[in-house]
């Protein structure tokens, strides 16, 4: 039986690229798209890249989802993992029309694209924004996410899940949602709270704090993500009429202040802390229900924050070489 096939689109990416790696390890074949999106420089993507660019069963396609499906390429492709977005919270507060272009508008071209070439499988990643500050902790899969987005980025990813279902309903397109909580690990984005606050401890700079210290986050490895996107494709690519939605964090909310004491011990710096007001569109607390996708993928995230943070560090040095 043939290996089956996978567009991962954000392939570049933090995500994306941890993936795309993972997959080729499993015997997959991997076609990759992305836009190289200039929210952070083409060259750290571009270094994402390179450790699988020459697989023999990898290939690259440059293309922009907003453009519309025929500016995408004819392919054969077993499912689709849909990574690319625009992210950030604070970002899409200021530049929300191209948040909706990026991520609503994206998404519906590649649905329709898939449609137009009977792609009938798609992994859509999603994000725990959706949930906002419900104050049902922990955050499950059935709340009434319509009442809790507070920033555009959270609406967008939203939507991006309505038209999945929409095309689910239409045209029987098997389906996951998968909600990401606050990924982190090697090649994290650089704007992103532990990969800035260990340059900053690095580079003997105080750390600021937004608010009082107390937010917290639902930290996930991103080897445990992947891990969990892999059982999805797994999950989908053995299923149909599938539609769901799962929540991929790691079920332990940590405070901000925590966190940062925690980041100072692996680099070995006390931290200095700047004391700022809170960031419009942030949320008080992330916490997964991942009782959900343990039952349907089997997810079980295995990695300690001291550990990830341990691996992050060991990174980093050689991505500021590069």
């Amino acid at each position: 039986m043939r290996p089956s096939t996978v567009l991962v689109t954000g392939c570049a990416g933090f995500i994306g690229s941890h993936l795309c790696e993972r997959l080729l390890h499993d015997g997959y074949h991997v076609v990759g798209l992305d836009n190289f999106d200039p929210f952070y420089p083409r060259s750290v993507k571009e270094a994402n890249l390179a450790g699988f660019l020459q697989h023999p069963h990898f290939s690259f396609h440059e293309a922009d989802l907003r453009q519309g499906p025929a500016a995408l390429p004819t392919l054969e492709v077993d499912i689709v993992v849909h990574l690319a977005a625009k992210a950030g919270v604070g970002p899409s507060v200021r530049e929300p029309a191209a948040y909706l272009e990026s991520n609503v508008l994206g998404t519906m071209h590649l649905l329709e694209w898939m449609r137009q070439h009977g792609i009938g499988k798609l992994f859509f990643a999603s994000s725990s924004s959706v949930y906002g500050n419900s104050p049902a902790k922990p955050f499950r899969e059935d709340l009434n996410t319509l009442a809790t987005c507070i920033s555009p980025y959270a609406a967008s990813k939203l939507a991006g899940e309505e038209l999945v279902h929409t095309y689910h309903h239409l045209y029987r397109l098997d389906a996951l949602n998968a909600r990401f909580f606050t990924v982190y690990g090697p090649r994290q984005r650089p704007d992103l709270a532990i990969h800035k606050f260990v340059r900053l401890l690095q580079a003997g700079q105080p750390i600021p704090v937004f608010g009082n210290g107390s937010t917290s986050r639902d930290y996930t490895f991103v080897a445990d993500t992947v891990d969990g996107i892999v059982r999805g494709v797994r999950y989908l690519l053995a299923h149909t009429g599938v539609f769901e939605t799962v929540n991929l964090g790691n079920s332990r909310p940590v405070p901000l202040l925590e966190l940062i004491e925690a980041v100072g011990k692996v680099v070995g710096v006390e931290p200095e802390l700047s004391f700022q007001p809170l960031q419009a569109g942030d949320v008080d607390t992330t916490f997964a229900d991942i009782s959900k996708a343990q039952l349907l993928l089997g997810y079980a995230p295995r990695t300690s924050l001291a550990e990830g943070l341990r691996r992050f560090v060991e990174w980093l040095p050689v991505e500021q070489e590069a």
